[in-house]
């Protein structure tokens, strides 16, 4: 941990270096998401419900979405440049190191910038709670959290997905980008909107709707199984398959001998 805070404190003094560029891009960050929001707001004039979801409980979904989504992109975004490292020779560095690679890639970057995005996750998380017509309890307390950190865990699991695939490919996929920018589009609805299909894909294959659809229902006060509360905690297991994959590729990796 204490050399994480100094990864952390020495990627910080290079983004304000630049303080007017990073402010901006912060602002620019921030009004990216703002848009995606008017989108819904817009919606919803026109239809004021979506599958028998209100407009307050879509936006606080969606708030909570959004925040795991960012902090997921500001501190394992280091995965989603790792084509980059394994192109131009650095990864060989990496493994001469006596610390743990999968640390040394997260370490390699931070994103302040998403700071723009979680910012308008926070607007609309507050906004949510505040609004959404249910009683808080201690219990929906803890699983809004437990819907945080399981998101940040899942996304940043695809990251590490996507950065393993370099490994084979030398260069990242596209397509991967469907299941972490594309499902932060997608999953600002619950995801029981788009069809029993849907819904199955992203409860036994890529686990978003197990802290993002059956938490929501359990904090809704739609539903009073306990298990959805835990199901958040139980998506991060998720992460070890995507281990596995780099792993794979890690004892697949071949110098590129510069």
């Amino acid at each position: 941990m204490k050399l994480y805070k100094k990864y952390f404190s020495i990627h910080l003094k290079s983004a304000m270096q630049y303080k007017a560029s990073f402010f901006i891009t912060l602002i620019g960050n921030f009004l990216t998401s703002f848009s995606v929001f008017l989108g819904v707001v817009f919606m919803f004039q026109r239809f004021h419900r979506v599958k028998d979801f209100s407009f307050q409980e879509v936006i606080l979904c969606y708030g909570i979405l959004l925040l795991s989504f960012q902090v997921a992109q500001m501190f394992a975004s280091g995965f989603k440049v790792f084509d980059r490292m394994i192109a131009n020779g650095e990864f060989d560095r990496v493994l001469t190191r006596p610390r743990n690679e999968i640390f040394q890639v997260l370490c390699s970057r931070i994103d302040f910038v998403r700071l723009g995005g979680m910012l308008q996750g926070v607007v609309m998380f507050i906004y949510g709670i505040s609004q959404a017509p249910m009683g808080w309890t201690p219990l929906r307390a803890l699983t809004v959290f437990f819907m945080l950190i399981g998101g940040a865990v899942v996304f940043s699991a695809i990251f590490l997905l996507d950065g393993a695939f370099a490994f084979f490919t030398l260069e990242g996929l596209e397509f991967m980008n469907v299941f972490s920018y594309g499902a932060s589009e997608h999953g600002k609805y619950p995801l029981s909107i788009y069809g029993k299909g849907m819904l199955t894909f992203c409860t036994f294959v890529v686990p978003y709707a197990l802290f993002q659809y059956y938490p929501l229902l359990f904090v809704l006060g739609r539903s009073e199984n306990l298990l959805y509360m835990f199901l958040p905690l139980l998506s991060c297991w998720f992460v070890i398959p995507c281990w596995l994959v780099w792993r794979l590729g890690v004892r697949h990796y071949k110098s590129t001998g510069s």
